[in-house]
Order: C-alpha cells, then sequence, then structure tokens
C-alpha cells in the first residue's frame, strides 16, 4: 500500500481492470490505446488492490459515498420513478433501480416494493454526469444470489473503512460472531451493514462490535473484542 495524491498516475494494470472510488483512467482515441491508458487518483488517501490486482481504488476518509460499478449496496427505497423505484444509497444523487433488475422479473411479475423498503444491489452503472443504475442479480449468472429485498432485520451506519474491512473474507470479526450465535448479514461498500438475529441481545452486540472495530471509534483488534464479548450478557 501507498500514499497517493490528486492526479499522480498509479501502476494499474490488468487484463480485466476494475477501477473503485478515487481513481480514473484516462480516455484514448484508440481501443488498442484504452487497454494501456494511464490511470490517476482523483483523491488523496491510501491505494489498495485486490490479490490478483484487477480491483484498484483509493481508500480515503471521505464521508460520503461515492458509486462505483459492480460494488454491493445496501439502499432504501424512496419512491417510484416510472417502471422501477428511486433509491437512496448514500451517494450525492439517488439512484435508480428498474422493474426487471431482479431474477425473474418480467412486465408482469415485479417485485412489490414500497417506501421505506430495503434492497442488497449491485451498481450497474456508475458515471460523473449519469444517476447510479442498481440491480438485484448477478452479472454474470443472472440469479439472486443474496441480492433483493432485506426484511425484517437491523439497518447500522458505519464507516465506509470499516464497510471494507468487513467485507473483506479474512476479517476476524463476523467468523468470531458468527461462531458465538446464528446471524445473517448483508454488508453495503456505501457504509450500511444488515443484520438479522434471533434474539434483540446478539442484535445490540453486533451494533457495539462493529462499533468498537470501526476505525472510526475504538479501533479494537482481536483480541480486545474478545474481551469486550465476555462482559456481554450474549
Amino acid at each position: 500500500m501507498s500514499i497517493v495524491l490528486p492526479g499522480e498516475q498509479v501502476p494499474a494494470q490488468h487484463v480485466n481492470l476494475k477501477l473503485g472510488p478515487g481513481l480514473l483512467q484516462l480516455s484514448s482515441e484508440t481501443q488498442q490505446q484504452a487497454k494501456s491508458a494511464p490511470v490517476i487518483a482523483t483523491r488523496s488517501g491510501v491505494l489498495n488492490h485486490s490479490a490478483n490486482k484487477s480491483k484498484w481504488w483509493v481508500e480515503g476518509n471521505s464521508r460520503r459515498y461515492v458509486p462505483a460499478p459492480q460494488e454491493s449496496v445496501i439502499g432504501v427505497i424512496t419512491g417510484r420513478s416510472g417502471e422501477g423505484w428511486r433509491v437512496d444509497i448514500g451517494a450525492a444523487h439517488p439512484a435508480s433501480l428498474d422493474g426487471l433488475a431482479f431474477e425473474g422479473a418480467t412486465k408482469r411479475n415485479k417485485p412489490s416494493l414500497k417506501v421505506g423498503s430495503l434492497i442488497y444491489a449491485r451498481v450497474s452503472l456508475a458515471h460523473k454526469d449519469m444517476e447510479p443504475e442498481l440491480e438485484c442479480f448477478d452479472a454474470q449468472t443472472h440469479k439472486a444470489d443474496g441480492f433483493g429485498e432485506l426484511k425484517d432485520g437491523f439497518v447500522l451506519q458505519c464507516s465506509l473503512q470499516m464497510s471494507r474491512l468487513l467485507l473483506d473474507p479474512k476479517h476476524f470479526l463476523l467468523p468470531l460472531l458468527g461462531s458465538r450465535f446464528p446471524l445473517e448479514a448483508a454488508v453495503g461498500i456505501n457504509g450500511k451493514v444488515w443484520v438479522s438475529t434471533k434474539e434483540t441481545k446478539h442484535t445490540i452486540a453486533i451494533v457495539r462490535c462493529i462499533e468498537v472495530v470501526d476505525p472510526d471509534g475504538g479501533g479494537m483488534d482481536e483480541t480486545d473484542v474478545k474481551k469486550f464479548l465476555s462482559k456481554l450478557d450474549i
């Protein structure tokens, strides 16, 4: 990892390159040149990439989510929009969700979503001059794969950095909590986490643990969290 500043060129190259928040690939005249077009940072922060270096992004201390394609988000339905809905995902502009952007949806068979409904969706289109677009199925399989309406449960807000940590399969928190009691969870890269448990005290424990592990909060490590859990009545 390294610190980058706005306008600084980064060594992001891959056959299936996907750029996340804070990075921009400069346009080129030809398709051949586009594959090797330079990538620059658009904000200051820590440069990160996936294990195979196909995904790159800049981790900053931004408080507002900036949508990027292929990212999973949790949103709230705020109203109807033609054949679809408008969704608040915490970005500068509301996102749009088409009524057919669900597994098996047809013009006669669409989900019945109401204002206030929670959804777990994937960003299918994100451009600075356009509204973000969402869809509730996997792009490759066209199956729901966990996307769709989130019923019951509880939603909490955390920092954008914490949501990225929770999405890392190697992070300790969710597996640790799952070993203590049954739970379901959906993590949005936009700083929203949905959890569902059988008992209210377990939901409270999850919320408190996320708060104390969040870098914007206590920043506890695994050892400290285990001690913290031992003090809770769960």
